[in-house]
């Protein structure tokens, strides 16, 4: 009886242990099989949102992203509102929300009133990144084409080289909401009274709009020139800036005595380049902007570590490094300026 109790428990103790055993190489191929498991990249949906669909910035924007499209493969696209609208923004956005998008890339046109949208994105697992939105809470990282400081005292040292080092200015912007054209005109101002001490900001009116539109900023900019006379230089940041402050100094014959420095694209601007009215404008290259944006998304979805030295494989933004203090603002080297002897070689 001993010896038959004494079977029936070893005989339990094998079936328990080949139990264990079956279970423990289920869990294996289980974990070879997550392990193996590879990611359907072409599911994945990003997209670029600009400030619009139809402002030749981000026509050219929109190259870019299709280019990279095409070299990547993989399901990129822009998608821009028929005007720029901070409403119509943050409601396209809710609707790729809706959609389940895996990444949206923003250039933010109201910066604060899209950061509850820009929440829900990221509490529904879409990575969110922007650019020229340094200022977003909202977001896992912001890229900049540069120091925003830095580029604000570039933009001056031409203005202070067209104005001759002295004279009183104003500095204008797409919209005060706007938190890049701001920072570049803060570092513009803060650049002025560091190292030209011979020129003033005009007190009066000290930064002015010009809701992004060149008709306003020629308006804008003939109505001061006529209000302060002794008003010698205008200092824009929207790419309709300059060169609506330029056709107001051309038709009130203030060439050569009034001047103006800012952002711009070649093509458009050649005429007003080439004539004299506007020395140099800086810009970047929008059409990079918005694929260092995907390049980025991409990295993310991929699941790689972001760290800072980062390099997008993008031109101007190869070595990436975050703005001091911050964790979430990346700078690249993505100026170029333009002149009167180099903006027939840019080709946009």
């Amino acid at each position: 009886m001993k010896k038959l109790i004494a079977m029936m428990v070893i005989m339990m103790m094998v079936v328990s242990l080949a139990a264990c055993g079956a279970e423990e190489e289920t869990k294996t191929e289980t974990k070879t099989e997550a392990k193996t498991e590879t990611v359907d990249e072409s599911e994945w949906e990003i997209v670029i949102v600009p400030k619009d669909a139809t402002n030749p910035w981000f026509v050219r924007m929109n190259e870019g992203v299709e280019e990279y499209k095409k070299v990547s493969g993989l399901n990129i696209y822009q998608k821009g509102t028929p005007e720029i609208d901070a409403t119509l923004q943050s409601q396209l956005i809710a609707d790729l929300i809706a959609s389940g998008v895996d990444a949206i890339c923003v250039v933010p046109v109201d910066p604060a009133s899209l950061e509850p949208v820009l929440k829900q994105a990221r509490e529904a697992g879409i990575i969110v990144i922007a650019h020229e939105g340094a200022s977003l809470e909202n977001i896992d990282y912001d890229i900049e084409a540069f120091s925003n400081d830095a580029y604000g005292a570039f933009i001056m040292d031409n203005l202070a080289a067209a104005m001759g080092e002295e004279g009183v200015y104003t500095t204008m912007v797409g919209h005060v909401t706007n938190a890049s054209h701001n920072e570049w005109a803060d570092g513009g101002v803060a650049h002025q009274k560091a190292n030209y001490p011979n020129m003033t900001l005009l007190e009066a009116e000290p930064r002015v709009e010009s809701e992004d539109n060149g008709d306003v900023a020629y308006q804008t900019a003939k109505e001061l020139l006529k209000k302060y006379s002794e008003l010698k230089g205008i200092m824009g940041t929207s790419s309709y800036d300059s060169p609506g402050v330029a056709r107001a100094i051309e038709e009130l014959g203030l060439t050569g005595k009034v001047a103006t420095a800012g952002t711009g694209l070649p093509a458009a601007n050649a005429e007003i380049l080439k004539s004299g009215a506007v020395n140099a404008l800086t810009l970047w290259d929008p059409a990079l902007a918005g694929q260092a944006m995907a390049a980025m998304a991409v990295k993310m979805l991929r699941g790689e570590e972001i760290t800072d030295n980062c390099d997008l494989n993008v031109e101007g933004y190869r070595n990436l490094t975050f703005k001091p203090g911050s964790d979430k603002v990346f700078e690249g080297q993505g100026w170029i300026v333009i002149n009167k002897e180099n903006v027939d070689s840019f080709g946009f």
